[in-house]
């Protein structure tokens, strides 16, 4: 979804509405481009099915007029038998790619907006539909703007396969030539040609020049051995000779890395400061829109930095020029400098990486395998052998990570032993700042058994203070050092199940808000990053708010591997115990307990009890046999007794799938009517507004009320304002069920919705 939309979405009423100051000033920020975002919402949700189609556009409907060659100029684009230049919010390289590739062109180089004197037609390309790969045309729609899109694409080289643009096998094409493009042999190429490569990408100075590191060799083969100075503006520049390859060994493709150009200035190490980023010949810079460690940690990579330890913001007196780096671009994998665009902004990111210590391969930035550099050096990267690692030390190392205190501390979780090793043993009292300040005797190791990396985990911040249990209250992060609670801002029970997981708590039952008198610092955790898998703390970013997040998890009862919140393999846990959370066994559990644990959860009534549907059984077993009457609040309110049960049989596990409650009133039929959801024990109608819901959406809701597919969606005007829940359409696009992307609000604009009664036609 294009962040402009996510900004609207945040603004549009709610019981929250303008909470946060920080986004109601950046969207006055940006009226113009909401505006147009507000004309053309429908097309981004209501086109979906089109824009998702894979189609390459052929050269014959894409263009670039009034530049110096065909792959430089004003982007243009035939639809509908008409062409007309492009218009769009914040292109990036990675869109601009899109292009390039259409064109048969080389790499993207800049991407840039004019502004004309008037408005005039345009087809208006959405930055989120070119990123699902669709041809241009299918992106395309109508509009009147006075920002065109300019556009430079390498004419004769390009780089392939990489991690970003400035990276990849080299491929080469004559100028003003029908040829193929063709791969270059290792053997006629060197680090000068390489340096001609980068400055002709816009990239930074080479870094890695290495055969297959990104694909064999294809065929076409370049046939000339490049002569570059090193000073040229592009390859074909260079002075070759003819070297009558006709083959290249396998694993002698060039594969070519160009450095990023990223730093960080005005800092107390070349790991903090001021972010700024050089793209198209210029250091910028960025911008702060709403970073989190997540993207921090792209940075930090970027610079050979440690892990991502905070991120803060600068207000300056006035606006200047600045890199929006765009945050969906950077979660995909892309690097800095392809997901910057021209901005101007008074917010200035601050950002610091560790030295000298990082975790890798974790699930968290809390977690990982340690690696360790020394500082001021140029040496790599070493792993740390378990035998010259303790608990002190992992204290040290959260501490510096700004992480919570050691909660594993395990060899091989995060993968093996890589080279090079770590020589030192550490002799850390525990309250050192940073591991490097240790004390270290030499071990003279050289070797380190599999198995024996260290893998680390340190335990996440969070809380829930002011309920009655350690699993229910308002919710609070510590991130940067300062405990504050969470802003309330549209959560769903899909973003609450990272809360209760990372507090060892069980399902997600309910999420409500709470307005507060005045304004307070908060954390916003931004939903995407959460429903991408990382941890709150990673998804955090500063704001001030009035709506704070109350948050319920069930203390002792959880299902796990389910498709939704309302169905997976039954754990249990005891309360008041340290005990882990065990399985349970379907000999002991029936009917009845099934119906205890769904209305434990909030969910509807038992509809599928059957082992081995969510996983086998896992250690540790639940040794007593549950003997509920069916009417019980909680599973531990029922009578047990001991079952003298170690074990059980494969497949045999609980796996318990209950209802959604979902319905549709008010129609000719079951199947057709106003929807509604039940939701935290309120039945209300569903809303329909700027998010609108597609037939995509509504197969979902088909499928929950056992009807047929969906047929259509409609939307009632009703007179007054009133209580609805709000369902996320990304959040169901996801695969999540209705009701955990469900969220508290009130509108005008009631969803009505027909599916076919025939499920044999779904």
């Amino acid at each position: 979804m294009d962040q402009l939309l996510v900004l609207l979405l945040l603004l549009w009423s709610s019981d929250c509405e303008h909470s946060t100051r920080r986004t109601t000033h950046d969207a006055r920020r940006t009226t113009h481009d909401a505006r147009r975002t507000t004309h053309l919402y429908h097309l981004t949700d209501g086109r979906a099915g089109l824009q998702a189609e894979e189609n390459h556009a052929s050269t014959e409907s894409v263009r670039l007029v009034g530049g110096d060659g065909s792959c430089a100029g004003t982007l243009e684009v035939k639809h509908q038998g008409d062409w007309r230049p492009v218009s769009g919010s914040y292109w990036t390289l990675k869109d601009a790619a899109v292009a390039c590739r259409q064109l048969d062109c080389g790499s993207a180089v800049s991407v840039k907006q004019k502004e004309e004197s008037s408005y005039r037609s345009v087809w208006w390309i959405m930055s989120n539909c070119v990123h699902s790969r669709s041809a241009l045309r299918k992106c395309a729609t109508s509009d009147t703007s006075s920002a065109i899109l300019d556009l430079t694409c390498s004419d004769s080289v390009r780089l392939v396969n990489g991690t970003s643009l400035c990276s990849g096998r080299l491929e080469v094409k004559p100028n003003q030539s029908n040829q193929w493009w063709s791969s270059v042999c290792e053997a006629d190429f060197d680090q000068q040609d390489a340096e001609v490569v980068c400055r002709e990408l816009g990239c930074g100075a080479p870094s890695v020049l290495q055969g297959a590191l990104y694909g064999e060799v294809e065929d076409p083969m370049w046939t000339k051995e490049f002569h570059c100075g090193g000073n040229e503006s592009a390859l074909l520049d260079c002075r070759s000779s003819d070297s009558d390859r006709n083959i290249c060994s396998p694993g002698k493709a060039v594969g070519l890395t160009c450095s990023e150009s990223v730093r960080l200035v005005g800092g107390n190490s070349r790991c903090a400061g001021t972010l700024e980023v050089k793209h198209q010949g210029d250091w910028r810079p960025v911008g702060d829109y709403y970073w989190t460690l997540k993207e921090a940690a792209v940075a930090c990579r970027e610079l050979d930095c440690g892990s991502a330890v905070s991120v803060g913001e600068r207000i300056e007196s006035s606006y200047r020029s600045v890199w929006r780096i765009m945050s969906d671009c950077v979660q995909s994998g892309s690097s800095l400098r392809d997901c910057a665009t021209s901005a101007s902004s008074d917010y200035i990111l601050d950002l610091t990486c560790s030295d000298s210590v990082r975790l890798v391969n974790g699930t968290s930035l809390c977690s990982g395998r340690l690696e360790v550099k020394p500082n001021q050096s140029n040496q790599g990267w070493s792993s740390v052998c378990e035998a010259d690692f303790d608990q002190q030390d992992a204290e040290v190392v959260c501490r510096e990570l700004g992480c919570g205190a050691p909660s594993v501390l395990q060899g091989a979780l995060y993968g093996e032993v890589e080279d090079p090793m770590w020589t030192k043993e550490f002799h850390c009292g525990g309250n050192e700042s940073a591991l490097l300040d240790c004390r270290s005797s030499d071990s003279d190791r050289n070797i380190c058994s599999p198995g024996k990396a260290v893998g680390l985990t340190c335990s996440e911040s969070v809380r829930l203070v002011g309920g009655n249990s350690r699993c229910a209250g308002t919710l609070e992060v510590k991130h940067q050092g300062d405990w504050r609670p969470v802003s309330g801002y549209y959560s769903t029970l899909k973003e609450a199940a990272v809360a209760c997981r990372e507090l060892d708590c069980g399902s997600a039952v309910s999420v409500g808000e709470r307005i507060e008198s005045s304004y307070r610092s908060v954390w916003g955790i931004r939903s995407d990053c959460v429903q991408s898998g990382s941890s709150l703390r990673d998804c955090a970013t500063s704001a001030s708010s009035d709506c704070i997040l109350d948050l319920t998890c069930s203390d002792s009862v959880r299902l796990v591997n389910g498709i939704n919140l309302c169905s997976g393999r039954l754990e249990v846990k005891s309360n008041q115990s340290n005990q882990g959370w065990s399985s349970v066994c379907e000999a002991d559990f029936d009917q009845q307990d099934a119906e205890v644990v769904c209305r434990e959860l909030d969910c509807g009534a038992p509809s599928v009890l059957q082992g081995a549907l969510y996983g086998e059984v896992e250690d540790p077993m639940w040794t007593k046999e549950f003997q509920c009457g069916g009417n019980e609040s909680a599973l531990l309110d029922c009578r047990s007794s001991d079952s003298d049960r170690n074990s059980c049989s494969p497949g045999k596990a609980v796996g318990l799938t209950c209802s959604e409650s979902v319905r549709l009133v008010g129609g000719d039929s079951r199947c057709a009517g106003t929807l509604e959801v039940k939701y935290q024990g309120d039945w209300r109608p569903v809303r329909d507004g700027i998010s609108a819901w597609t037939l995509k959406e509504a197969a979902v809701a088909c499928r929950h009320l056992d009807c047929g597919p969906a047929v259509s969606v409609g939307r009632r005007n009703e007179s007054s304002l009133r209580s609805v829940w709000w369902i996320r359409s990304d959040c169901v696009q996801s695969g999540s069920s209705l009701r955990d992307c469900a969220t508290s609000d009130s509108s005008l604009y009631i969803l009505d919705l027909t599916c076919s009664e025939d499920r044999r036609k779904d």
